[in-house]
């Protein structure tokens, strides 16, 4: 006897693992059968039933689900459940209501939640759960009513306001309204902010819809209380405000006679009481980020100067001038700014990551690194950043050394990246029991269905892309192989021969050393702590190895593959699609990249760019012999009067058109331009012509000063010169480009303007310096660590001296 019931534990232990397995990959039809398994060989076990119905609603069948956890029910007493399950069957209950609501048995939901409201225990779940079966069932007083109780409970919820305009009949998605509905929603807005004196929310949401003078003293009412208060956030808040039309220069007008009556009274316009001195240095904060985000970077450096001269204690105002150097297009400038701001406040891990940040943009990757490790623990430290899953850091590294060309580390950076996510997926095998025991049912299904969609997120993205970039320069520049290498040293003279052979064999002997000792430290660490070495020392710390491929190709479309599967909408997947298949010769393939960048955005340069490029290559292929090929080319004739652009044109033809249609964009201009040198070789100099023609229109006056805003980006301008430079192959027009655009970017140093690399008196500048003079290099300087003073000092001795 008790050997058959050791038989059957074992069966059961089998059996959960089974399903674990089958929910883990998602073979939801297995999932289903092993749950109904699971429920005949134990129906009085509560995890089973509840198992079962949750199958099924993944496997698409909620009204079986729904019919399971009713059966279920109908198996327990009147009284139950006791006090200490409470809140397990109150989150099955609704589990089973939002069922029946997914079903689109909205009534019966709505029925069912009133019926058992004492059985539930969490009660803001039932009344978000009733509003939205309310709304659904078009009873839009009751539901109206409902959301005001809500907001009572919550008046900075930005959601319940949002219902309550649906209830309403005010709500609109794309925020346009009639003159009407404004005044009602006015209205509606001066009540509840009579009712919410306290609440943020409902004095912001009003600036969305407002107008004209309206708005500009409703903004006022808004603006004025945060800058006396000293609110760092308050220009993000209002950021959402710039995309709409005209509202920025009544902020900026606003802001800048808030600004006046402060320097000349001490106060507001229309107010006795003085401000205190620091609302003078809040109202130059959000100046600076307002011209920042206008594209004028000479004066919002000169307002954040002047807030620093004001207070030059206040860590923000370091962090924003460093923000507005980046855009200015000095990254040097801005590391240095975030480093200042960083040895201001040590135990600052935010600051210290913007530092971080920085530093990467700037392509100081070892000094970044060793600021990065100062919040993590005593160890070996670079791990630690793997271990925490970094991935801002790793993708910003992974990009830095990408702009160098060090593929190898570049590399090492995104896969690592791609591992996190491979670890999130499989950390999915602790909630399947878990979240079923515990009866957090909602939570569990909307973990499954974040999970399926987890690869389209944008750190993945990047990271997909990034390793792709890799993969195709590396097929496009393969590094050497060994016979070439050694062939190339049988060339060498003996002398060479020899030194060369010494060099390499004292960089392996160095190599092998550094493991070693990394290896003694992890070994003295463990005999101190008592505690096993988490992970072995890395035994290609500057990705060597991931560069030894035999086919990059199809490294970058395993990456390829999982963006075109999360990410179809993303016109870069097909972009990287494109530029991946025509290089596997893959005509069909780049055809489908084609057809789906038409698809999202036919006028994107890189979609003309791509199109030309494609239709060019198709014409040039020799006739088709074999039936493959015959059967491949009927396709593209077939496919080509598809695409609009061609219909009835040649590609110079098509080029021209797409020239006219976008004559006055910059970018538009340098794709026509790169084509036409694909296209008509022998016309390069007027390709040439094309860009230099451009004009930098201005965009608009800027607001209350009437400041030119040009139209031309920096990032745009630097694709633009490596165009010449490249593509085009003329040196001369990328000098003339170069200083031209210096003169538009005073700030930028990839143009050498006359402003860039500003900062100058910075510790880190000064550092540089030192390095340039025969002082130790940066990976070797100490770096201010966590409330760590000595350090700081040490430092500041360095600079002195």
């Amino acid at each position: 006897m008790v050997q058959l019931r050791c038989i059957r534990i074992e069966a059961l232990r089998e059996e959960k693992m089974t399903w674990i397995g089958l929910a883990q990959m998602r073979d939801l039809a297995g999932f289903v059968e092993t749950r109904q398994q699971l429920l005949t060989l134990k129906p009085n076990h509560r995890m089973n039933w509840i198992g079962f119905a949750v199958a099924q609603h993944l496997n698409s069948n909620g009204s079986k689900a729904v019919d399971i956890l009713e059966a279920y029910e109908g198996t327990l007493e009147d009284d139950y459940p006791p006090d200490n399950e409470r809140c397990e069957h109150g989150e099955m209950l609704l589990y089973k209501i939002s069922l029946l609501e997914e079903c689109g048995m909205v009534e019966r939901a709505l029925e069912e939640l009133r019926k058992k409201e004492p059985k539930i225990v969490d009660k803001l779940a039932y009344k978000e759960q009733e509003v939205s079966l309310l709304e659904k069932l078009g009873r839009f007083d009751e539901g109206e009513e409902l959301y005001k109780k809500l907001l009572s409970m919550n008046p900075d919820n930005y959601r319940y306001y949002e219902g309550l305009q649906r209830c309403m009949g005010l709500y609109s998605a794309s925020g346009q309204y009639s003159p009407d509905e404004i005044d009602r929603l006015e209205a509606l807005y001066a009540s509840l902010s009579k009712q919410y004196s306290r609440s943020s929310a409902v004095k912001r949401i009003p600036l969305d819809f407002l107008s004209a003078e309206k708005f500009r003293l409703a903004a006022e009412s808004y603006i004025r209380p945060f800058l006396t208060k000293g609110v760092p956030s308050l220009f993000s808040d209002l950021s959402p405000l710039y995309d709409h039309s005209g509202k920025a220069d009544v902020l900026e007008q606003l802001v800048l006679e808030l600004e006046h009556s402060i320097k000349t009274t001490g106060g507001y316009t229309g107010r006795v009481d003085k401000e205190p001195p620091s609302t003078l240095m809040w109202t130059l904060f959000y100046l600076a980020q307002h011209y920042d985000r206008r594209g004028q970077y000479d004066v919002a450096l000169r307002k954040i100067d002047e807030a620093i001269e004001h207070t030059p204690t206040v860590i923000d105002l370091y962090s924003v001038k460093s923000r507005i150097l980046k855009h200015a297009g000095d990254p040097v400038a801005a590391a240095a700014l975030a480093d200042e701001a960083r040895c201001m406040d040590l135990a600052d891990r935010y600051v210290n990551s913007e530092c971080v940040k920085r530093m990467l943009q700037a392509d100081q990757v070892a000094l970044a690194e060793k600021t990065a490790v100062l919040f993590t623990k005593d160890g070996e430290q670079h791990n630690n950043l793997h271990d925490m899953q970094c991935m801002w850091y790793e993708l910003a590294s992974g990009e830095s050394y990408l702009r160098q060309g060090d593929l190898g580390r570049a590399l090492k950076k995104f896969l690592a990246v791609e591992k996190h996510y491979a670890d999130i997926t499989e950390d999915q095998f602790d909630f399947h029991s878990y979240c079923l025991r515990k009866m957090t049912l909602r939570t569990y299904v909307e973990m499954l269905k974040f999970q399926d969609r987890l690869h389209s997120y944008p750190y993945f993205r990047k990271a997909a892309a990034g390793a792709i970039n890799c993969y195709l320069k590396l097929y496009d520049s393969p590094s050497k192989s060994s016979a070439e290498e050694d062939e190339e040293m049988s060339k060498l003279p003996p002398s060479q021969k020899k030194k060369l052979r010494q060099k390499q064999r004292k960089a392996e002997a160095r190599a092998k050393k550094e493991a070693e000792v990394k290896e003694e430290a992890n070994a003295t660490a463990v005999s101190r702590s008592g505690k096993r070495p988490i992970k072995p020392v890395d035994l290609d710390p500057h990705g060597e190895k991931l560069l030894q491929v035999e086919d990059p190709l199809a490294e970058a479309t395993k990456y390829l593959k999982l963006l075109q599967k999360h990410s179809s909408d993303s016109l870069e997947t097909h972009l990287l699609s494109f530029e991946v298949n025509m290089r596997k010769q893959k005509i069909l393939l780049a055809l489908q990249a084609v057809k789906h960048m038409v698809r999202l955005d036919a006028d994107n340069p890189d979609t003309h760019r791509c199109l030309i490029k494609f239709f060019h290559k198709v014409g040039s292929m020799l006739a088709p012999v074999t039936d493959a090929e015959k059967l491949i080319w009927g396709v593209l004739e077939a496919e080509r009067p598809t695409f609009t652009q061609l219909q009835g044109k040649s590609l110079i033809e098509a080029n021209a058109l797409f020239l006219e249609k976008h004559r006055d964009s910059l970018t538009h201009r340098a794709a026509v331009a790169e084509m036409i040198s694909v296209v008509e070789p022998s016309k390069k100099k007027e390709a040439i012509n094309l860009i230099e023609e451009s004009s930098n229109d201005l965009v608009s006056s800027n607001g209350a000063l009437g400041l030119p805003v040009k139209k031309w980006r920096l990032k745009d301008c630097i694709a633009v010169h490596k165009l010449l430079g490249t593509i085009l192959d003329d040196r001369e027009a990328a000098l003339r480009w170069k200083v031209r655009c210096a003169e538009y970017f005073p700030f930028s140093a990839y143009f050498e303007g006359s402003c860039s690399s500003a900062v100058t008196n910075s510790s880190y500048h000064q550092m540089h310096k030192l390095h340039e003079n025969g002082s130790p290099n940066e990976s070797s300087l100490p770096l201010s660590s966590n409330g760590n003073i000595e350090k700081l000092e040490a430092l500041k001795d360095l600079v002195i001296q």
